[in-house]
């Protein structure tokens, strides 16, 4: 079982276990059909009917093999549906806090990393990097920011740019300070995705990082997938919308990062 977090039964009723499929597609962004079978203990012919069910009620959207919460599929616009908004607007502020005029950046996709490309204040002069087009799309409006969008294979999914052309112009800069998401967090597993291709961008983009950010809801801590982007000691910075002496931080605290 992939998904840590769940404790499932085949006794679940119908209008509980649509609830556990929204309430992990909105924490986790995306989420596979096996995985949510898996953890519920159902079929996966079950789970397929429910995320179509969900889907025509226009509460996710179906995907090949998964779903995508609706908050995922962001603009230019700031969209509404986010998950968690308030808390990932917190870690946005305390993000900014980082930011130095001059400095060489780089913003991740997904909707925290948004939150930050939007509240980046207009004055500030900055050069910054990104593989997210609503990221990019945001930052074209500020002024004093020059945007560079790395390019590559586009994830429809998540909007952003994947595979061994985006990979080579990363391994070609040198980022002040990287900020990104991750849809799993734990302090001995470290960073994990579900999707492969992300986790060598991510790998990449730490790569060419002198010091990486990472951006993350404290309901992600403790929860772990497949496929491992990096140790959590790979890590600069942890920021999330807790207190840094919040306990459930503590595990982290052990290893060599900043918790803010």
């Amino acid at each position: 079982m992939f998904i840590v977090s769940l404790k499932g039964s085949k006794f679940m009723l119908k209008e509980e276990r649509q609830q556990t499929i929204l309430n992990e597609v909105d924490l986790h962004n995306r989420i596979l059909i096996t995985d949510i079978a898996e953890a519920l203990d159902v079929s996966i012919d079950t789970i397929r009917r429910d995320v179509k069910e969900l889907d025509a009620d226009n509460k996710l959207r179906k995907v090949h093999g998964g779903a995508i919460s609706m908050g995922y599929m962001t603009n230019s616009a700031r969209n509404t549906n986010i998950y968690k908004i308030e808390e990932k607007a917190a870690i946005a502020v305390k993000a900014v806090g980082m930011l130095r005029d001059g400095a060489v950046i780089f913003i991740d996709g997904g909707t925290t990393c948004m939150e930050l490309a939007r509240i980046i204040p207009e004055n500030l002069n900055l050069t910054c990097f990104t593989i997210s087009l609503p990221v990019a799309m945001v930052l074209s409006h500020k002024a004093n920011i020059n945007v560079i969008s790395i390019g590559g294979q586009i994830s429809k999914e998540a909007q952003i740019s994947i595979g061994a052309n985006a990979i080579h112009h990363l391994s070609e800069v040198r980022f002040d300070y990287s900020f990104i998401g991750t849809g799993y967090v734990d302090a001995i597993y470290g960073l994990t995705e579900f999707d492969w291709d992300i986790v060598q961008i991510k790998k990449a983009v730490i790569k060419a990082s002198k010091k990486t950010v990472l951006l993350s809801i404290s309901e992600k801590l403790n929860s772990q997938h497949r496929y491992k982007t990096c140790d959590i000691n790979s890590i600069n910075t942890m920021i999330t919308e807790l207190k840094p002496e919040d306990k459930l931080l503590k595990p982290f605290k052990n290893h060599d990062i900043k918790i803010i």
